[in-house]
């Protein structure tokens, strides 16, 4: 059964910064393209990075490059999110999602709230 666990979440003030993790299981991780997605209070849902299995390719949107780095270790089946020079604007529900078999998976989210 392929399980996604995010932790890492929390409150920060503006300018801070968080590493949200997320913890997988059931599936081949090293082989599976994996994404950060979020969903911002009374809005959709927003792509904002993503890796291939070997970690060698990295893409983000707009709004965060610069900014988030997007990584993983595939020793221990772990996705990363840092995330840097955070805006009340980042606050969401932040989720981790994996390919598996033509198949996305989410995990259960964890909640980023930036605010002075």
């Amino acid at each position: 059964e392929v399980q996604l666990v995010e932790s890492g979440g929390g409150l920060v003030r503006p300018g801070g910064s968080l590493r949200l993790s997320c913890a997988a299981s059931g599936f081949t991780f090293g082989i599976a393209p994996m994404s950060w997605v979020r969903q911002a209070p009374g809005k959709g849902l927003e792509w904002i990075s993503g890796i291939n299995g070997g970690g060698s390719t990295t893409n983000y949107v707009d709004l965060v490059k610069n900014r988030f780095a997007i990584s993983r270790d595939n020793a221990k089946n772990t996705l990363y999110l840092q995330m840097n020079s955070l805006k009340p604007e980042d606050t969401a529900v932040y989720y981790c999602t994996a390919v598996v078999r033509f198949m996305h998976y989410w995990g259960q989210g964890t909640q980023v709230t930036v605010s002075s």
